[in-house]
């Protein structure tokens, strides 16, 4: 089976819009359906992705559009630090008792092809290859055994780090908010046709070297788990993002470290998803 894949992106002429990725393709929502729902946030909302299986408008090729995160709009960003059991014993720790939270702001994040920022102030750019959790149904202290339900689908994020920005204090915010630091994309695919998502494999690829290879089933929380958590604290809306965490791998914890820097390209490739894939650039 075809797997559905539904993308957010700019038009050629600058338009944003969505629509559903068709192989090398792009299936335009068209100006009737943005007229109702605005953008694919407002389409999950209304839980109305159905509208896609036939969309009025164009079709584009998919180099012709700037691809955008899939979700370019989240009322929030949702990070998971420390939760793959490979990561967590490559930093020293032991499993956390309960996750470890953190958030990013959307202008923290690109979308597929485009670049991805170095800041002036560090040259510790890090990669943290994580599938991500896409939320379609809205919920507050939501069950383990119901969280599933409340998914609208899954993607790649590369969780771009600051290393020493993070480390400024006990909280991660700092390193991880920079502008345009790290990724999210190509695009989301629709739960029935990705399965259990405990299975999907992530690598992620410095300049084509892999650095981070494991089942996604290495979690130490797994994505029900960390929905039912979250879900007590906040709720949960339509498009809002949960970023399941990194596995091992990373490049602060190699010997010696490595580091992105200008002129590499970053990939996150994710089975059953896709490849995300970035220009490093410097800050201009």
């Amino acid at each position: 089976m075809t797997p559905v894949r539904l993308a957010s992106y700019l038009l050629p002429d600058g338009t944003p819009s969505y629509g559903r990725v068709d192989g090398d393709r792009i299936l335009d929502a068209g100006v009737a359906l943005r007229a109702r729902f605005a953008d694919l946030r407002a389409l999950l909302s209304a839980d109305a992705t159905g509208e896609l299986a036939h969309p009025a408008g164009a079709s584009v090729s998919l180099d012709a559009v700037t691809l955008l995160p899939p979700v370019p709009n989240p009322e929030k960003i949702i990070c998971i630090g420390l939760n793959y059991m490979g990561h967590i014993k490559e930093t020293g720790r032991e499993k956390p008792t309960h996750p470890s939270i953190f958030t990013r702001y959307p202008q923290s994040l690109v979308g597929h092809g485009q670049p991805i920022v170095r800041p002036k102030v560090s040259e510790k750019f890090d990669y943290e290859g994580e599938f991500t959790v896409i939320i379609g149904k809205a919920g507050r202290g939501i069950a383990p055994e119901a969280a599933l339900d409340h998914v609208a689908g899954y993607t790649c994020l590369n969780d771009g780090s600051i290393r020493d920005f993070q480390r400024h204090t006990t909280q991660f915010w700092g390193g991880k908010n920079f502008d345009r630091s790290g990724s999210m994309g190509p695009w989301m695919v629709t739960p029935d046709d990705l399965g259990d998502p405990s299975l999907p494999r992530l690598e992620t690829r410095l300049n084509g070297a892999v650095m981070q290879a494991t089942s996604v089933g290495d979690l130490a929380f797994s994505i029900p788990e960390l929905i039912a958590y979250v879900s007590t604290i906040t709720e949960l809306y339509p498009g809002d993002v949960i970023a399941t965490g990194t596995p091992s791998g990373v490049g602060l914890f190699r010997d010696p470290p490595v580091f992105m820097k200008p002129g590499d390209r970053i990939e996150v490739e994710i089975s059953g998803i896709g490849t995300l894939s970035n220009p490093v650039i410097d800050e201009s």
